[in-house]
């Protein structure tokens, strides 16, 4: 799949998430929505990824900025994620990949020898208009929850 243009308008859309409810692009109260897919709950990357979002989860919605995590988990393995990490923001399940489609981030990855499909770890930045105004595919884990945040806060 084409990578999606920054700056692109997206197609409202909605999923399934933790807590029972519904998310939907449209509508979305904060002024920025911050979108990390991760490829697996309870693995090391996914983990301390998650863990530096609920740390800055204060600073990000002082920023106007709600934060959501999207994998392939079903709703069930998301809440006890969810539960065992205290995270403050919920989690979307994407069973079906639509969103990861969506956002393009399925990839073909090597793992242990072998060629895997799985989500490659981005993060996307829509405002409140429902444009990517920032994506960071491939990501590193270490630091960089801290350059999301500074990118929401510079926006200001």
């Amino acid at each position: 799949m084409a990578e999606r243009p920054t700056l692109a308008p997206l197609a409202d859309f909605s999923a399934a998430m933790t807590s029972g409810q519904t998310f939907q692009l449209s509508g979305r109260p904060a002024q920025y929505t911050v979108l990390y897919f991760y490829p697996k709950d309870n693995t090391p990357g996914c983990t301390t990824e998650s863990m530096a979002f609920r740390d800055l989860h204060a600073q990000f919605a002082q920023a106007g900025a709600e934060i959501y995590g999207v994998s392939r988990d079903s709703l069930r393995s998301h809440e006890n994620f969810k539960a065992k990490l205290e995270l403050p923001f919920e989690l979307i399940s994407d069973p079906e990949e639509a969103l990861c489609q969506q956002f393009g981030v399925m990839k073909l990855k090597q793992m242990y020898g072998k060629q895997v499909r799985g989500i490659e770890r981005s993060t996307f930045v829509i405002d409140a208009t429902g444009k990517i105004v920032k994506e960071w595919r491939g990501v590193k884990v270490p630091g960089h929850v801290d350059e999301v945040l500074e990118f929401v806060a510079s926006q200001a």
